[in-house]
């Protein structure tokens, strides 16, 4: 039977992550301070055993939340803050990712991966850097370049920081999926209207080989795309619904709700679970997800920093106007 104590001040609920590694499974425990009066013991209960850990118990006294690997006995809770835990690639996709079901899309610098450039734009460190993160890092990225990374390593001196990122993670826990009959595959021949279509939407990153990483599917009226959705991320287990945008002149009509339930019974199917990604900031889209079956889970904000130099473009161009 999952317990959890009500505490009156903020809950410390310990999260924890596997991370798929080349030769072996790492596991790392996050802990993480929850508002009991925003996301109190049920969601915590619910959200987080259920469905963001999937069969684990809940167990806690008063002020702490354990999230237990299936130990199934009723023991007492374990000594101090941190339980043993059943784990999931949960707190960083994109490591997850890259080192699981999108490692062909890996590119590597010392213990640092991202994805390609003209795929996606992020970065993924390690559970467990050493000293040297980053210069890998700036390896990776080279002079004078913007990466976004997690909001958990102190930024060295001399790189600037453009901002921190605070976003959502949602996960699937009641949505009705289902296929559509007017929803279409997008493939690479539909890759620049559907790079016109985010231009104008702003739903976030989307490049040329986006489409690489998953199904897309899309509507179409009059021959033209006005709205899509697709698959980005995939951690083992999870696929990351992104890119859902509708023309503006289509909106209102509840086509992004139609493509997200599309989109997740391709996920289902194969036996993962959607989950999905927004800015803090994009209120009108986190009340839409939560209305059609996500919940909100924990996630770490994000750092958006430039490396130390001058871009390699930057330079070319100065000495051609050096010898002109």
């Amino acid at each position: 039977m999952v317990t959890c104590a009500v505490a009156p001040r903020p809950i410390r609920l310990v999260r924890v992550a596997t991370y798929a590694a080349e030769t072996r499974r790492r596991m790392r425990a996050v802990a993480v301070e929850f508002d009991p009066e925003r996301t109190g013991p049920p969601e915590v209960r619910d959200v987080i055993a259920r469905h963001a850990l999937g069969p684990s118990r809940v167990i806690g006294r008063p002020g702490v939340a354990h999230v237990c690997s299936g130990c199934g006995s009723g023991n007492e809770n374990p000594p101090g803050d941190v339980a043993a835990v059943m784990v999931t690639p949960f707190d960083d996709p994109v490591w997850a990712s890259l080192t699981g079901p999108h490692a062909r899309f890996a590119e590597r610098a010392g213990q640092v991966l991202r994805y390609p450039v003209d795929v996606a734009p992020f970065f993924a460190l390690p559970p467990e850097p050493d000293d040297g993160v980053w210069d890998d890092v700036a390896a990776l990225a080279g002079p004078g370049e913007t990466v976004t990374v997690h909001n958990s390593l102190p930024v060295p001196a001399g790189w600037e920081v453009h901002g921190r990122i605070a976003g959502v993670r949602l996960v699937d826990v009641a949505l009705e999926a289902g296929e559509d009959a007017e929803a279409v595959r997008l493939g690479p021949g539909d890759v620049p209207e559907m790079l016109d279509l985010v231009e104008r939407t702003k739903p976030g990153p989307f490049r040329p080989r986006t489409i690489e990483l998953g199904t897309y599917l899309g509507i179409r009226r009059g021959g033209a795309l006005i709205a899509m959705a697709g698959e980005r991320l995939h951690p083992p287990g999870w696929t990351e619904i992104s890119a859902v945008c509708t023309d503006p002149a289509y909106r209102g009509q509840g086509l992004a709700t139609r493509l997200i339930r599309a989109v997740a019974a391709g996920i289902r199917e194969r036996g993962e679970r959607p989950m999905m990604h927004a800015a803090a900031a994009n209120t009108s889209a986190i009340r839409l997800y939560l209305s059609i079956g996500f919940e909100l889970v924990p996630r770490p904000d994000f750092v958006s920093v430039r490396v130390p130099g001058v871009p390699a473009a930057a330079e070319l161009t100065g000495s051609a106007r050096g010898t002109a």
